[in-house]
């Protein structure tokens, strides 16, 4: 079991986290109106002190604590550290981001009595002090003296709470939660305060409306945190400390991808050459902004280049690159560029052994460049500034790199010489789906810029072998295979304005979308043998074939049953239908469909007019 402590945006992203967990958990809040629906979960209402949140812990055999509460929330901090400590339990902070939090115009107070101070230092005449309701009593020491606005809650409970410590309340704002922050027209201000509570609690809108009117920017510290705790800032970092602490919490783990991957190894190469840096694990962000984590060995170091590597972490997923060595030589000023790489910021990316070279237009790099894709190029880039403002090569290797190709899709999409390095998020979900939709639509913009106005969609090697008689003048290019995702493919093809796309569907999969299964994946949808009866009836078919229809027999033997030639009508009728779902999605260009036996004949096939 797990106790998340919540209550904010932070806490919500972690239910939300645990969402297709196969454990259990607790999550708690201070307040009833801070709920959240909590799938494989329990809401707990009201605050625990230490003996009661260590007995609740014991109790309930919790094994985790998730710290995903306010900032400033010093008391509950502190009850959580002591509980971790007297029950032998780890924790997880799940923290906030602060990207502003080296502004030169921030003026940083160590209190509300130290900010009271600098604010009078600096003769701020007019406040507006977003601190919240409950630090109107530990500023009273300045609006006593002068002119001061609070933005509260527009809650009975915030204005009692002014009233009590004699709050004028004319000069109270209101705002709901989640709301913007307000103008404060009318009022003539030359400072704000706030608290240090991060990008969720809204400081950079608090900053862009101070530095719009050229208010003096006063910013209280957040408390510090146990060093005990292990701090995440994202939720993919969470999903993987629990992982990792609790094993079997989630049915499937997720890993990182190769371009992140690639990412940690370079930071390490630089950091190896500008600071000494020897491991073993190294921060990088993910393209989301999230601080990650990994593993690092650093393989040699001199005064101007480097090289590291990382062993790729794929999670659960079913990919070819689990567990390969991801390595990055890093070279600073390097006069030996090769020509025709395109540079990202001073950067300039090669290929290195097992990595490919793209020879093909459409896939947002030029032919001859290294395969390592924009994303990729823009985390390893970013991390480089970081550490180092000169021009650098990046020499990205995949051990095993060549051979792996030949498994994939880079031999159509004109990838020579090794495998790509791709992520467009940096995390790899199992199974993920997210990543055959992207590889789909790269299949197709590498088509479209190559010229094919005709895009041949098939669900696998096989259909393709089929349909590749039917077209023989075609590109290999314009041949792409969509699994399952046929509802994707098709909004892809929507998307990506596709001039004629012919849709290849065989038996198995044509009876699931002709009955509405856009995803036809046996996870999702199964043959419905009521609805083949029905349409089998609907096309004449003789009441007793419609009987030897069985329950439970694979679609294929549909065409034992109901030879195509005997009864075209009733291929037709279930090829219609995928028409008709197909149809509705994709409408920018001419839309063609053929049935394809498992020997390879054409049951029946649909063509715009």
């Amino acid at each position: 079991m797990i106790l998340i402590l919540g209550g904010t945006t932070e806490g919500r992203q972690a239910v939300e986290t645990l969402y297709s967990c196969v454990g259990r958990y607790f999550y708690s809040t201070r307040d009833s109106f801070q709920k959240v629906e909590c799938h494989n979960g329990i809401h707990l209402c009201g605050a625990m002190d230490v003996d009661e949140m260590t007995r609740f812990c014991r109790q309930n055999d919790i094994k985790l604590i998730v710290d995903a509460a306010h900032p400033f929330a010093r008391n509950l901090h502190a009850t959580v550290a002591e509980t971790s400590r007297n029950v032998g339990i780890p924790v997880i902070r799940f923290e906030r981001r602060y990207p502003y939090a080296n502004d030169d115009d921030l003026i940083w107070c160590d209190s509300y009595n130290d900010a009271v101070d600098k604010m009078l230092a600096h003769d701020v005449r007019g406040l507006v002090a977003l601190t919240g309701v409950q630090t109107i009593g530990m500023l009273e020491r300045f609006w006593s003296k002068r002119q001061c606005r609070f933005r509260i809650l527009d809650r009975d409970d915030s204005r009692t709470k002014a009233q009590d410590v004699g709050f004028p309340a004319e000069n109270l704002f209101y705002y709901k939660e989640g709301s913007d922050v307000p103008d404060f027209k009318g009022f003539d201000a030359d400072a704000i305060i706030t608290k240090d509570s991060g990008l969720s609690g809204g400081v950079a809108q608090k900053l862009a409306l101070a530095r719009s009117k050229g208010w003096k920017i006063f910013i209280v510290r957040r408390p510090e945190i146990s060093s005990d705790f292990i701090t995440v800032d994202g939720v993919d970092g969470l999903r993987m400390e629990i992982e990792r602490l609790l094993p079997g919490f989630y049915s499937l783990t997720t890993g990182f991808t190769t371009g992140s991957c690639a990412t940690a190894a370079a930071k390490a190469a630089i950091m190896a050459i500008i600071t000494g840096f020897r491991g073993p694990t190294v921060n990088f962000s993910l393209p989301s902004g999230e601080t990650m984590k990994m593993n690092v060995e650093i393989d040699f170091v001199d005064s101007n280049c480097a090289k590291a590597h990382v062993i790729k972490h794929a999670g659960d997923d079913p990919d070819i690159t689990n567990g390969v060595k991801v390595s990055a030589i890093v070279k600073l000023k390097d006069s030996g560029v090769k020509e025709r790489q395109t540079v990202t910021d001073g950067i300039t990316f090669v290929a290195g052994e097992g990595v490919g070279v793209v020879t093909l237009p459409g896939l947002g790099l030029q032919p001859g460049d290294a395969a390592i894709n924009p994303v990729p190029r823009t985390m390893i880039a970013s991390e480089i500034r970081k550490i180092y403002a000169g021009d650098a090569e990046v020499v990205i290797e995949v051990e095993g790199g060549r051979e792996l190709a030949e498994k994939t899709f880079n031999p159509r999409l004109g990838i020579v010489g090794g495998i790509s390095i791709i992520g467009t998020s940096g995390i790899v979900r199992p199974f993920s789906h997210e990543a055959f939709v992207e590889s789909m639509k790269r299949e197709i913009e590498v088509a479209q810029a190559l010229g094919c106005r005709h895009i041949i969609v098939n669900s696998g090697a096989k259909s393709e072998a089929f349909v590749k008689r039917f077209y023989p003048k075609v590109e290999p290019q314009a041949f792409i295979h969509y699994g399952n995702a046929v509802g994707d493919i098709m909004m892809l093809a929507q998307e990506l304005k596709v001039e004629m796309l012919t849709v290849v569907l065989m038996i198995g999969k044509a009876v699931k979308l002709a009955d509405g299964n856009l995803d036809t994946h046996s996870r999702i949808a199964s043959v419905n043998v009521a609805f083949i009866r029905e349409v089998a009836m609907r096309s004449g078919v003789d009441s007793d074939v419609i009987s030897r229809i069985g329950d439970n027999m694979p679609a294929r033997q549909l065409f034992d049953i109901m030879p195509p030639e005997q009864y075209p009508d009733f291929y037709h009728h279930i090829l219609a239908l995928c028409y008709n779902h197909c149809s509705r999605i994709y409408t920018v260009g001419l839309l063609n469909m053929l049935l394809v036996t498992d020997k390879g004949d054409i049951a029946a096939q649909i063509t715009s007019n």
